[in-house]
């Protein structure tokens, strides 16, 4: 028991040794990485020390030149001072003139105040002419709507004179050839009235004749009598249709005339 009590201890001793030598190898490598660190922290510093005297080098030369530059300005300060003494010599003998040209653009102000008052007269003046005009405007815009709507009922109106100028020009051509109808009616008629004018002429001569056969013959008067009467009343018959043929000549005459005027009027509506 006692050795099995020395093993188990020395079994612990062995695992806590593998514990230690464990965590001192984990200590070498954590010193290691340490030391590696240092070395590159200390190469950086040598680095940052070199760059640190290169850098007051720098500096001693870029104050040494500094120096210089200020000495340079303000020898360039100076002449400008005096220069600017000049300057401002010149600029109160300036300003003197000036004060002169102030009072007199005072006085040219006053007058050009005045001035204004006058302007801002006139064209109140134009305002209100300007509001006149607006309302011969606005009139005249009321006239030109009105005149506007007078055209519109015009152009309708005129629509309608077409319109009616058309069906005239259609009854003036239907007239024309009723005219012409007549015409050759009338020429008919005319035609057999100067038959029955020359049957009359025949028939007077006839007359005559039997006129003078009437002094030779009682008979021959009776006769010439009867056929006198039936001339007559042949000739009442054709006197009484020339006179028809006559009023209806004139008649279509005076139709014709009428629809000249309607179609000349309308010709001058639609110009």
């Amino acid at each position: 028991s006692t050795i099995q009590h020395q093993r188990q201890e020395i079994q612990l001793l062995t695992a806590e040794l593998k514990d230690r030598d464990k965590e001192l190898s984990d200590m070498v490598v954590v010193h290691q990485k340490q030391l590696l660190a240092w070395d590159h922290d200390r190469q950086k510093m040598l680095t940052l020390a070199e760059r640190c005297n290169l850098l007051n080098n720098e500096l001693k030369k870029r104050n040494e030149i500094i120096k210089s530059l200020t000495q340079q300005k303000f020898k360039e300060m100076s002449q400008k001072v005096t220069d600017a003494t000049v300057h401002c010599r010149a600029l109160e003998e300036k300003n003197q003139s000036l004060h002169c040209s102030v009072l007199e653009l005072s006085a040219k102000t006053g007058r050009l105040q005045a001035r204004e008052q006058e302007l801002l007269t006139m064209l109140k003046l134009k305002d209100e002419a300007i509001l006149e005009t607006t309302d011969h405007i606005t009139e005249f815009t009321s006239k030109f709507r009105k005149l506007e709507s007078a055209l519109r009922a015009a152009k309708v109106e005129k629509f309608n004179l077409n319109r009616k100028i058309e069906d005239l020009a259609l009854r003036l051509k239907e007239l024309i050839v009723e005219r012409n109808k007549l015409k050759d009616d009338l020429c008919e008629k005319v035609k057999e009235n100067n038959k029955q004018e020359e049957e009359i002429i025949q028939l007077r001569q006839e007359n005559g004749c039997l006129r003078d056969e009437l002094v030779l013959t009682a008979e021959k008067a009776k006769s010439l009598e009867q056929l006198l009467e039936f001339a007559k009343s042949k000739q009442a018959r054709t006197n009484t249709e020339l006179e028809s043929l006559q009023q209806i000549y004139l008649k279509q005459q005076h139709d014709l005339q009428f629809l000249h005027v309607s179609l000349e009027s309308s010709q001058e509506l639609r110009q």
